[in-house]
């Protein structure tokens, strides 16, 4: 019993500190914040698929990459509870490995173009935030989650290093 405690905390400190590490990285090249965002941490909303260490983990990972970003108290708030929102549902649905990717698309892609519009005040409407927030979660968790996921399941890499 204690190791499983162990485990999961360990598994969700590792995938809290790679989101981390994925967003400084995307925001490096421009890709984080701001009205086009390809996070490369969001491939990683797809692990609810193997772990439920997953759902705070990137929740965790969220936020402190909000924080180390400068982004707004709003926006570390609600993007963050938008991150955890879709890793709670990814989990939900994970006997269905297609729409795993799903819900945390679904669930940015509703509430950052708000956090855009009303916390800093970009110019542009609210469905031209979700086209652009949308398509950025389909690259970054769609497509790349997705190659990830079957990456992590082919090679059973998710158990040998976790």
């Amino acid at each position: 019993m204690k190791n499983q405690k162990v485990l999961f905390l360990t598994q969700g400190a590792m995938i809290a500190a790679l989101y981390v590490i994925l967003t400084f990285i995307a925001n490096a090249f421009g890709l984080a914040n701001y009205v086009i965002q390809v996070r490369f941490s969001e491939a990683l909303t797809i692990l609810p698929f193997f772990t439920p260490a997953a759902i705070p983990g990137l929740f965790v990972g969220c936020i402190l990459s909000n924080i180390l970003t400068g982004c707004m108290p709003l926006d570390i708030i609600f993007g963050s509870l938008a991150t955890l929102i879709g890793a709670v549902l990814a989990y939900a649905v994970r006997k269905y490995k297609w729409l795993v990717p799903v819900p945390n698309i679904i669930s940015n892609t509703i509430i950052v173009p708000f956090v855009l519009a009303y916390v800093y005040q970009f110019e542009g409407s609210i469905p031209y935030f979700m086209l652009t927030v949308g398509l950025g979660e389909i690259i970054s968790g769609g497509i790349l989650g997705m190659i990830l996921l079957h990456i992590l399941e082919k090679y059973n890499l998710f158990k040998m290093h976790f």
